[in-house]
């Protein structure tokens, strides 16, 4: 299991855990592009920056290119990386 480590808002957080909210976004840019394009199979996402934030790990299906779901960003007219969700496993 190669597992991709991200930090969210708490708003993003809590809709991606209760099912809700089935894919994450982020820019494309070198940073974005040269970090997610490895063979990961799972993403592990935390509610912010201290040590004892709450987590949870869930499957990726796949990353692709496209324009994100209105609800679930906070720009929708711009083309992003879109993370599939699946199964939350931890």
């Amino acid at each position: 299991m190669k597992i991709l480590h991200l930090t969210l808002k708490k708003k993003w957080f809590d809709m991606i855990l209760s099912g809700e909210k089935t894919e994450e976004y982020r820019e494309i840019k070198p940073y974005w592009t040269k970090r997610l394009f490895k063979d990961y199979t799972h993403v592990k996402f935390r509610n912010g920056y201290s040590k004892n934030a709450p987590s949870f790990t869930i499957e990726l299906k796949g990353i692709f290119t496209g324009i994100p779901n209105h609800k679930w960003a906070d720009s929708a007219s711009e083309v992003v990386y879109i993370l599939k969700l699946g199964e939350i496993v931890h």
